[in-house]
């Protein structure tokens, strides 16, 4: 079977809060294949930016067209194609950890043919399995929030500071996952540190934005 072809057109993208400009003008085609880091200081609109690409916010002006093999979505439809962890996710703080992958894998179509032992066991929180969301560190929150991004199967790949309150090994955990992700998927990534997107990665500047 033929990758599959997934891109997000957006033309003259623009948000504002109040009288506020976040980011301006934006016209881009993210194409599926490639990882594009979405740069720029704290509080620039970095994550601002991936809500309205991932169509959770409205822009205030502009367009977004999202494509699968040049055919295109119906916005209702577009979540079935994404998959996205960021630090203000909320998880079920009531459920245990194997209760919150199998609620999760109910709804979403898992990436890969993982049994829950498996995926427990590859992201380091087997012996977690019965433990409450809720007692979890921040740290294992945040890597439960990566797996559920990483095993979900899904064109585009949604990733704002996925470094955040992770320690070193949890860190080189994510970046081990990054490059298993299947080349054809269209990957951003929200930062601004380096480490955290690959070298190869398309940089696109919110300041150019504003």
């Amino acid at each position: 079977m033929e990758p599959t072809n997934f891109t997000i057109t957006v033309e003259n993208l623009s948000k504002r809060f109040n009288r506020e400009w976040i980011f301006r003008k934006l016209s881009y085609s993210f194409e599926s294949g490639k990882t594009y880091a979405i740069t720029g200081p704290n509080g620039s609109g970095k994550s601002t930016l991936l809500q309205v690409l991932w169509g959770q916010m409205p822009p205030t002006a502009g367009t977004i067209r999202y494509e699968k093999d040049q055919k295109e979505i119906e916005i209702d439809n577009v979540f079935r194609n994404l998959s996205v962890a960021t630090p203000y996710m909320d998880l079920i703080d009531e459920f245990t950890l194997s209760e919150q992958l199998r609620f999760h894998f109910k709804m979403r179509k898992q990436s890969g043919k993982r049994s829950m032992e498996e995926m427990l066991k590859e992201m380091y929180l087997y012996d977690s399995r019965d433990k409450y969301i809720g007692n979890f560190s921040s740290g294992m929150k945040q890597r439960l929030k990566l797996a559920l991004a990483f095993f979900t199967e899904g064109r585009a790949v949604f990733l704002d500071e996925p470094g955040t309150n992770l320690d070193r090994t949890a860190f080189q955990w994510y970046l081990n996952q990054l490059q298993q992700l299947p080349k054809n998927r269209l990957i951003f990534i929200a930062s601004n540190q380096p480490e955290e997107y690959p070298s190869d990665a398309v940089k696109v500047d919110i300041m150019t934005y504003k």
